[in-house]
């Protein structure tokens, strides 16, 4: 078994529909408006359709280039019934995440990572990053991995406190040192510890803002360097936690972070309370990052492993 397919199972299906249940009723609840009256797919229609992914947290620019997919498909077949239309959305949503680089495929589920497999995760404070590593422990070592956490955000106490509670429900082991301590010379730590240990991943925890953009590039710069030094390429994975329930905020927060360092996976946290899942999309297109992981609720298998098929499945079918 590879390492990502440790987080795919029988039910992560239906714990994605059920995540995505506000969204997808919302979904089909503007749907029903953008065709009230209509027979078949006008430029109202469109026009409708438009304002409904908009409203939804797509995205302006991705919304366009939807409208655009669908306008080729009226042009090319020349008559479209209303009744198509939620099929069409589903073809070309799932073609435009796979164009933004969201294919399963990509991650390579049978991909025998290099051990210790070095994780960097970002992402502001409060989007859920420290639960979302917690749930990343937790499938690891339930896939027989051995986990070694870093908590590198060394200026928040409760940042550290918080990842030593989550350590300990996981059952895994967790490098830190006092409030104030150079995040850098953490990360060098849990990278060493975790080659002494013959430890398989390692998830090393960031500082979700420091006061300016400068600062925040010089310590992500710092850790990145950290660990390196102990591992030739690593962080082999730096992944950036978004909320997703903000919205538009989350494609702030991708701007943010991609601006100061490189960010190689996205994951995308607290869809299951929120009519705003459409924000996936739009990340995924405009970035051009690779949505790997959504969260859809608080335990611990509510984090799954992102395919865009089954996800714009959940969204688009009732």
């Amino acid at each position: 078994m590879g390492l990502f397919d440790i987080f795919r199972g029988e039910n992560k299906k239906e714990n994605l529909k059920e995540g995505l249940d506000k969204t997808r009723q919302t979904l089909f609840t503007r749907i029903g408006r953008a065709v009230a009256g209509r027979s078949k797919v006008d430029d109202t229609v469109l026009d409708n359709l438009e304002e409904m992914l908009i409203a939804s947290d797509v995205g302006v620019e991705t919304t366009l280039k939807i409208i655009e997919r669908i306008e080729d498909r009226v042009k090319r077949d020349r008559y479209l019934n209303t009744n198509e239309l939620n099929t069409i959305l589903r073809e070309e949503t799932e073609a435009l995440l796979a164009a933004g680089g969201s294919d399963i495929t990509g991650f390579n589920l049978n991909y025998e990572p290099p051990v210790p497999y070095v994780i960097m995760v970002v992402g502001v404070n409060g989007v859920g990053k420290t639960t979302t590593i917690a749930k990343m422990a937790h499938h690891f070592t339930k896939g027989g991995k051995k986990v070694i956490l870093g908590a590198a955000d060394t200026f928040r106490a409760a940042a550290i406190d918080q990842l030593q509670i989550w350590a300990d429900r996981a059952g895994v082991e967790l490098i830190k040192q006092k409030m104030g301590s150079d995040p850098a010379s953490v990360a060098y730590d849990t990278v060493s510890s975790a080659i002494a240990s013959n430890a398989d991943i390692v998830i090393i925890d960031t500082a979700g803002r420091l006061h300016n953009k400068s600062n925040l590039m010089n310590e992500l710069s710092k850790i990145k360097r950290a660990a390196g030094k102990v591992i030739d390429g690593a962080p082999h994975e730096v992944l950036l936690i978004l909320d997703g329930s903000t919205g538009q905020n989350a494609f702030e927060q991708a701007r943010q972070f991609t601006a100061v360092t490189e960010v190689t996976a996205l994951a995308v946290t607290k869809l299951d309370g929120t009519a705003k899942g459409g924000v996936v999309i739009g990340i995924s297109d405009q970035f051009k990052i690779p949505v790997k992981y959504i969260g859809t609720g608080e335990k611990p298998d509510d984090l799954l492993l992102f395919n865009p098929r089954d996800y714009v499945e959940s969204l688009f079918t009732t």
